[in-house]
């Protein structure tokens, strides 16, 4: 019989950031139970039904939300599934926000207002989106297209962020705290590329193009509507400059500063995620 007394719940375990703070977790020979739709139990944020065994025995969980914090309905849903899980015992959330996004910002004070321990992780764009998401292949072929001008973002590694959960979920002193994290400097998503390009050696052009013709051309790839919409949301509202700045929650959280975009390429490079 499954030992649950120190397990902890990691939803989104396939995800970005989920795959690394269960990685991390293992190799602190810590149990953990991933949550998600091909696990057994079976998580699903679309069927409450498959919550309660996910839960069962669960002290801590680290909470991301699919899609996304920010689509109609995960305020709710984030309700839910607090209340589900402070009726099943459990004693501590960490959950991944969005960095100034007011829909997320609503799910955080259901969190903050649980009565359970918490601690909030606020990112936005992460270095991953260029070698783990809709990015890649565009970059891959040389040709990347994309509804952003000269909008600047402080753009944060995936593996920071699971490190800081990690303490979370782990070590004294993050309790009730808010850790907005950020890379340690602002590029735009055209000197990202450039970067790149350079550190592959290889030409990769760049174009900006108006938000409506983005659109057109998820749906002329048959990409599905509410992907369509979050995407189109991310770029409409998120990058209209109201995260072109640096925070320190890396160094708060770790006492290190976080990794820079430039060594991000390195290491992609190293594991060829790049290749044409």
């Amino acid at each position: 019989m499954e030992n649950n007394s120190n397990m902890i719940l990691v939803l989104g375990a396939n995800g970005k950031t989920g795959s690394r703070v269960a990685k991390k977790l293992e190799a602190l020979n810590l149990s953990v139970r991933k949550g998600s739709r091909t696990a057994q139990p079976k998580f699903d944020w679309e069927d409450q039904n498959t919550w309660a065994a996910a839960l069962d025995g669960i002290k801590r969980v680290y909470i991301t939300f699919q899609p996304d914090l920010a689509v109609k309905g995960a305020e709710a849903c984030i309700a839910a599934f607090v209340e589900t899980a402070r009726k099943a015992g459990v004693q501590q959330l960490v959950l991944l926000s969005g960095r100034a996004e007011p829909e997320a910002q609503r799910c955080e004070q259901i969190v903050m207002e649980s009565g359970l321990n918490w601690t909030i992780v606020r990112a936005s764009w992460f270095n991953q989106n260029f070698s783990e998401s809709f990015l890649m292949e565009p970059i891959a072929a040389g040709y990347v297209a994309l509804p952003v001008s000269g909008v600047k973002e402080p753009f944060i590694d995936a593996d920071d962020i699971a490190d800081v959960v990690v303490a979370a979920l782990t070590a004294e002193g993050h309790d009730r705290k808010i850790y907005e994290v950020t890379g340690p400097r602002l590029i735009s998503f055209k000197e990202a590329i450039d970067e790149i390009a350079q550190a592959t050696n290889r030409s990769i052009e760049y174009v900006e193009l108006p938000l409506s013709d983005y659109i057109s051309q998820m749906r002329a790839y048959q990409v599905p509507e509410a992907s369509i919409e979050l995407i189109s949301y991310l770029f409409r509202e998120v990058l209209d400059g109201r995260n072109e700045s640096m925070t320190t929650g890396v160094e708060e959280a770790l006492g290190r500063k976080p990794k820079d975009f430039s060594q991000y390429v390195k290491d992609s490079i190293a594991d060829q995620v790049w290749l044409g």
